[in-house]
């Protein structure tokens, strides 16, 4: 039997993340069931177990790519430009579904596992946007504006989320005038 690649063992495993993003988007964690997963994922149940043990370990992962898409956002170019782009995907297909975010944030009540990667997640911003803000009050009031869109993202699909990215970018203008960023450098 042929050695499968990589390449195709990580698409597959992507595969089952997204019916598992899907399923969770749609129906909840908790009313969501392995075998749900399974159906829409259009596989065998042993395939999913062989990369997933449980809906913790698919949540867990799910949390860690969004966290891993957001260090390197931040990471390109001008910070200010950076952060504005995070706030500008949120309710599209290159974000994070916000439905599903907020059952994330709900489940990191309950579970130990998955608060300590919503943790870990926003202190690695914490300490990303801290280097170049220098206030972590105001780092604090960023996070919390990217969290506040989130939720009214999940609520209200009239949001206009560009002319919400605009006034941020007007409040952003206005707590450093004179600089090409609120986070500094040209």
């Amino acid at each position: 039997m042929p050695k499968v690649s990589d390449e195709h063992l990580a698409a597959r495993r992507q595969q089952i993340l997204d019916a598992a993003a899907a399923c969770f988007a749609r129906q909840g964690f908790h009313r969501t069931s392995m075998s749900d997963i399974v159906r829409e994922c259009g596989v065998s149940a042993g395939l999913v177990y062989r990369y997933f043990s449980s809906k913790d370990e698919m949540i867990e992962e799910i949390v860690r790519e969004w966290h891993a898409h957001r260090a390197v956002a931040l990471q390109a170019g001008d910070a200010t430009e950076s952060y504005l782009g995070l706030l500008r995907e949120l309710g599209t297909p290159a974000g994070p579904d916000p439905g599903l975010a907020l059952q994330v944030w709900a489940e990191s009540v309950r579970s130990p596992e998955i608060r300590a990667l919503a943790r870990e997640g926003v202190d690695a911003a914490r300490r990303s946007a801290a280097e170049v803000v220098g206030s972590d009050a105001l780092v604090r009031v960023l996070i919390a504006v990217y969290q506040g869109l989130l939720v009214q993202t999940a609520w209200d699909e009239s949001l206009d989320n560009g002319a919400f990215v605009e006034a941020v970018r007007g409040v952003l203008d206005r707590l450093n005038p004179g600089d090409s960023g609120v986070f500094g450098g040209p």
